[in-house]
């Protein structure tokens, strides 16, 4: 039912073959769209995700700012730049005001 293709990768340009056993398996997962990096290059790309190079950022370190609680008074940090108009909660005064 399947045959192999040779399609080319678009981060380096080289021809690969999608075997028939690969088109299979992507069919079974119910992947309709063809691979369109070689396998050096999804590799490459699946590992700066994982470091946090690529997409957004995931996996790096999150930028947390220092903040006074507005309820307790105490020093807190959080993980968005407050801009001044809204109180900002220590964790603990947070979930009390959730609660």
């Amino acid at each position: 039912m399947y045959t192999d293709e040779r399609l080319t990768c678009i981060d380096c340009g080289t021809e690969f073959v999608f075997t028939a056993g690969e088109q299979e398996f992507f069919a079974a997962k119910g992947f309709q769209n063809k691979p369109n990096r070689c396998v050096d290059c999804r590799a490459a790309r699946k590992n700066a995700r994982q470091s946090g190079g690529g997409n957004g950022g995931r996996g790096a370190a999150r930028e947390m700012f220092s903040v006074t609680c507005s309820s307790c008074g105490q020093a807190a940090e959080v993980p968005f730049q407050p801009r001044g108009d809204k109180p900002v909660y220590c964790r603990d005064c947070f979930q009390s005001q959730r609660g």
